[in-house]
């Protein structure tokens, strides 16, 4: 494209980015604090930085404005403001990202199944691991075999770049003991942070950059997944992008986490039903079963409950099968093959949970726990009551909130405008949206099942795994269940009459939005952090 065809698509979408500047003003100011106003300067940077970027951004968007080339945008604008959160948000500042990296460096080294030991190593030293409850010291000669840099990333923990000396200091090879390093997570969650760690190991790079390349490749992989989810599915592809761009996807998504990998395949996922569900008649084969069915065991083996999706199989129309009616059998089969390896990886990642900072804790006890349940069945009313009221409202705050509004810690913040204006938003786009896409009856109903499985089974297992004993301390997690939002579209929307208006021009202002958010979010950590 030529500088005059730029500037002629720079003025034809002048409207829409003078909106998005005044979107992430109105919103960034209600992040600013007396300490903020006091020493303006890096803000103020970051403010121009995320205003020129997204005016970059949503040129691009109209220079590809059509649904043929939505993928293009996907990964253009997760990539911009993802590098930029990989940068600024502090030190392991993640949820769990201490023990993500550990994982992530034992990954780099070819270490498919981490070996944890007993044995003492002769290290002089203690490890500490922080927690939202306490900090919990280990002795040495327990955990994972790794190296000092890693306890050196993890003790400046929210700490800031410009707060430690590891963007000048090498990276220290000593061999150290890491009390944690999520051995019942499968090693492929971890190798595109792995490659960027390895990466900045062979091109002799100071020690920050084994964080921050990790952080961008695993950004990559999840720019990539969407990016290939908003090409596949033939409907819904803006409500997709927009679930995969809600601020706490990308905070994930630009981490060391597993957690970006589990989002990325979980809307590939979705995305995979939906072009199953849409194809023409008689265009579907066995092949088509398989791929489903073993994108969903790759997802179900990073986080069990999504193992879940495969019953989605069971809701497209056997229409699109050459076979008809005899592609069940396959079918059945496949669930089949996918529960039986979930089962079997669930009895080796129950004991590798063991053995982590989670097993220390006194009040953790599964067996415990689950007597308790056997034992109090009016506990089960008190649970269920809980996670579909205290906990949905809990879950849809985080969205922005990045950790959980009613949990005390530094990541919790009141951000209630923007909370307001993001969930308004996502309920126009998912339950409103004025494309409208029919599914039937039992698709619907079927849909909704698949949801309360995932959603009830995840908070049963934080009912074993992290609750105390005859206690409902859940210690869920808006990420736990982002993949959920994109298939409320299938389970039912409703019409907004004045939002028809809008149909030809909605998926313009939906970008506008969803770019607006991602520079919020970057604006919220300058203004808290910096």
């Amino acid at each position: 494209m030529s500088l005059n065809e730029f500037k002629d698509v720079l003025i034809s979408s002048k409207k829409y980015w003078l909106i998005y500047l005044v979107l992430i003003i109105v919103l960034g100011l209600s992040t600013v604090t007396y300490k903020n106003v006091l020493h303006p300067g890096f803000e103020i940077g970051a403010l121009l930085i995320v205003a020129f970027l997204g005016i970059l951004c949503i040129v691009y968007y109209f220079m590809h404005d059509s649904d043929r080339e939505l993928y293009k945008v996907a990964f253009v604008i997760i990539l911009c403001f993802g590098i930029i959160t990989s940068f600024i948000v502090p030190i392991c500042d993640v949820s769990d990202e201490t023990e993500h990296l550990a994982r992530v460096e034992l990954t780099s080294r070819g270490i498919i199944i981490p070996h944890w030991t007993g044995e003492d190593l002769g290290l002089n030293r203690s490890y500490n691991v922080s927690t939202s409850h306490k900090s919990v010291v280990y002795n040495r000669g327990t955990g994972f075999e790794s190296i000092e840099a890693l306890n050196d990333l993890t003790d400046s923990l929210g700490k800031t770049v410009f707060n430690t000396p590891y963007d000048t200091q090498k990276i220290d090879y000593t061999p150290a003991l890491i009390v944690s390093a999520f051995e019942q997570n499968p090693f492929y969650g971890y190798l595109p942070q792995a490659i960027g760690m390895d990466i900045a190991k062979l091109l002799d790079l100071n020690v920050i950059w084994m964080l921050w390349l990790g952080r961008i490749f695993n950004l990559l992989l999840y720019a990539g997944l969407i990016s290939l989810a908003v090409k596949k599915t033939p409907v819904l592809k803006m409500p997709l992008l927009a679930v995969s761009c809600i601020p706490i996807s990308i905070y994930q998504a630009a981490s060391l986490s597993i957690d970006s990998m589990i989002i990325g395949l979980a809307i590939l996922a979705v995305a995979y039903f939906l072009y199953l569900y849409k194809a023409e008649e008689n265009s579907l084969g066995v092949k088509e079963v398989v791929m489903f069915s073993a994108l969903c065991l790759v997802l179900g083996l990073c986080k069990l409950p999504y193992l879940a999706l495969i019953f989605l199989l069971l809701l497209i129309p056997f229409d699109n099968f050459e076979k008809g009616k005899k592609i069940i059998p396959y079918m059945i089969l496949c669930i089949a093959v996918v529960g039986i390896i979930g089962i079997m990886w669930s009895r080796y990642s129950q004991p590798a949970l063991m053995h982590s900072w989670r097993a220390r804790l006194k009040y953790l006890d599964p067996t415990g726990q689950m007597n308790y349940v056997l034992s109090h069945p009016m506990f089960m009313v008190d649970f269920f009551s809980q996670i579909f009221t205290y906990n949905i409202a809990k879950i849809f705050y985080g969205t922005f909130n990045f950790f959980g509004a009613a949990q005390k810690t530094h990541y919790s913040d009141s951000y209630h405008l923007i909370v307001a204006t993001l969930l308004l938003f996502l309920a126009v786009m998912l339950l409103a949206y004025p494309k409208r896409v029919k599914f039937n009856t039992k698709t619907r109903i079927g849909t909704l099942f698949v949801v309360l499985i995932i959603y009830v089974g995840t908070c049963f297992i934080q009912l074993l795994t992290w609750a105390s004993v005859g206690k409902l301390n859940l210690g869920l997690s808006t990420r736990y269940f982002i993949p959920l939002f994109a298939l409320f579209p299938v389970i039912g929307t409703f019409r907004i009459g004045w939002l028809e208006r809008f149909k030809d021009d909605f998926d313009k202002y939906a970008m506008v939005f969803i770019i607006a958010f991602m520079a919020v979010m970057v604006l919220s950590f300058a203004t808290k952090y910096y």
